[in-house]
């Protein structure tokens, strides 16, 4: 088994912030994230894929087909938008670095090639904080 690691980037506002409480338990549970205003990131994202190398090619996959696949199924919804208001996937939800996580694996995972498969997304929020998902 081998493991490849694609590193891709995009930039997007948010707020975190749950309607179903008032202003001041979202200020306290989420602080400057729940500002009105919204407040944007960096994001790095690391795809990474698994499978076997193919004899062929010597490669995984392509590094630059996978790179397609990112922009094409992820980038492009996500890069230069407000995440609470433009993206379909995340309609509905906490617009969590955690949750966006698992809806880019979501939005990703089924446009791999069949001899491919998702191991895990790393999204970094801020150089300081990540999350990693690795599947159900």
């Amino acid at each position: 088994m081998i493991y490849l690691t694609r590193l891709e980037h995009f930039n997007a506002a948010h707020k975190l912030y749950n309607s179903n409480w008032s202003k001041e338990k979202n200020e306290e549970v989420f602080g400057a994230c729940a500002n009105e205003n919204w407040h944007g990131h960096n994001f790095e994202l690391y795809v990474t894929v698994k499978g076997e190398i193919d004899k062929d090619t010597g490669f995984l996959m392509d590094a630059k087909h996978l790179s397609e696949l990112i922009t094409e199924h992820v980038t492009e919804k996500l890069d230069h938008k407000n995440l609470n208001l433009d993206v379909d996937f995340l309609k509905g939800k906490m617009c969590s670095t955690e949750n966006l996580a698992t809806e880019i694996w979501k939005q990703l995972s089924p446009h791999l090639p069949a001899a491919v498969k998702l191991h895990g997304i790393k999204l970094y929020e801020t150089p300081r904080i990540f999350v990693e998902y690795f599947g159900d």
